[in-house]
């Protein structure tokens, strides 16, 4: 397994109010449709569900997220449809009174010699999964 870790980006909300917003993914639909459309762009066609996020671009197609766990401090998605077995974890960390550090994570099981080939892709999709859930939290 490979880790690819995003860079922390702040919230201005505290970590329970972050961590409460998972509880139904469908309104993050709202919010990602009200993103502006070049923004939107970089992350591709996207859809929510109470419990799962489908991501389509050209050049996988359909990969969903569904959530395996749910707390205060952290979020776990598993990959479905994914070529390669993935998990997406967000941590939460709080910083004071109203706000919180967002940490995305990637792990993925891609062979060691394919690391070099594609890991600079997989830590673009990790920092821009970070980024959209700090905008959509």
């Amino acid at each position: 397994m490979a880790t690819y870790t995003s860079k922390p980006v702040v919230v201005g909300k505290p970590a329970t109010a972050v961590a409460a917003s998972f509880s139904d993914l469908t309104r993050f639909q709202e919010v990602f449709e009200q993103m502006p459309a070049e923004e939107r762009a970089k992350v591709g066609d996207v859809s929510f569900t109470a419990d799962r996020i489908a991501i389509k671009t050209a050049q996988v197609g359909e990969i969903g997220f569904r959530v395996k766990e749910r707390s205060a401090s952290k979020v776990v998605f598993g990959a479905e449809n994914s070529p390669v077995p993935m998990d997406i974890k967000i941590d939460l960390k709080e910083l004071s009174e109203g706000e919180c550090e967002l940490t995305t994570s990637m792990e993925v099981d891609i062979p060691v010699f394919l690391r070099p080939m594609i890991g600079g892709a997989m830590q673009k999709a990790v920092d821009q999964f970070a980024t959209l859930m700090q905008k959509m939290a």
